[in-house]
C-alpha cells in the first residue's frame, strides 16, 4: 500500500480533490436551485432531479470544457513556442529531443507501438494534445446541448419561443459561459510561464531547481 501511495499520490490526491470539489458543487448548486425555487413560490426538487437537471450539467461541462481547451492548447503551444527562462517551456537553444522516433523506438523500454509503423508513430507522437481536444469538443457539446435545454425550459417559463440546440449555438449566452471560462485559463497559464522564470517552488517539477539562474529555460 506504501509503495503504491508513493508511486501515485499525485493522481490519488488530485482525484480525491476533484471528487470533494464535485460533490460540493453538486449539494451547493441543489440549496441554491431550491432557494431560487422558494422565491418564486415553486415546489423544491429532490436531489435526484437535481442531477440530471440541465442547468446543473451545464454548469459542469462549462467548467470542464474550458480545463481542457487550456491543457490541449498548452500541451500542442509548448511543442513549437517558447519562453526563455521558463521552466514551462523547452530551451529554444536545444536539439530536438523526438528526432527520428524510428531508431528510438529499439531504445530499451521504448513504448511497442513506436514499432509499428511510420503512421502509429506519427499518432503516438501526438496521442497527448489530440485526445486532450477531444476532450474539450465533447465536454463543450455537453455544456453546449445542456445549457441550450436549460434556457429553451427557461423560454418556455417566460411564454416565449425556445431556439432549437443548433440555433443555441449561435446564441450570446452561450459563448459568454464558455469565454468568461476561457480567458481565466490561458491568463492562468500565462502567469505560470512567467512567474516561474523568477520564482521558485522547491522540488516541484513544475519549477527550476531554486538555485538555477533565471535565464535557464526548462524545468530539468
Amino acid at each position: 500500500m506504501r509503495r503504491i501511495w508513493r508511486d501515485n499520490g499525485l493522481t490519488i490526491v488530485l482525484l480525491a480533490m476533484f471528487a470533494v470539489s464535485f460533490v460540493g458543487h453538486w449539494l451547493a448548486g441543489w440549496h441554491f436551485e431550491n432557494e431560487e425555487l422558494a422565491r418564486q413560490g415553486e415546489a423544491a426538487i429532490s436531489l435526484g432531479r437535481y442531477t440530471t437537471d440541465p442547468q446543473f450539467l451545464s454548469s459542469v461541462f462549462e467548467n470542464w470544457e474550458s480545463e481542457f481547451l487550456q491543457m490541449s492548447a498548452y500541451v500542442v503551444l509548448t511543442a513549437f513556442l517558447f519562453q526563455k527562462g521558463s521552466s514551462e517551456s523547452k530551451d529554444p537553444d536545444a536539439p530536438p529531443r523526438d528526432a527520428d522516433l524510428a531508431a528510438q523506438s529499439r531504445k530499451p523500454g521504448a513504448p511497442a507501438i513506436l514499432k509499428a509503423g511510420a503512421a502509429m508513430r506519427w499518432l503516438y507522437a501526438h496521442s497527448l494534445g489530440t485526445v486532450l481536444l477531444v476532450l474539450f469538443l465533447l465536454s463543450f457539446a455537453l455544456h453546449w446541448t445542456f445549457s441550450a435545454h436549460e434556457a429553451a425550459a427557461e423560454a418556455l417559463r417566460n411564454g416565449e419561443t425556445p431556439l432549437s440546440t443548433i440555433n443555441y449555438l449561435g446564441s450570446a449566452q452561450l459563448w459568454f459561459e464558455s469565454f468568461q471560462n476561457w480567458q481565466s485559463e490561458f491568463l492562468s497559464t500565462a502567469v505560470l510561464v512567467v512567474l516561474s522564470i523568477f520564482l521558485r517552488q522547491r522540488e516541484s517539477p513544475e519549477s527550476k531547481p531554486v538555485a538555477a539562474p533565471h535565464d535557464k529555460t526548462g524545468g530539468d
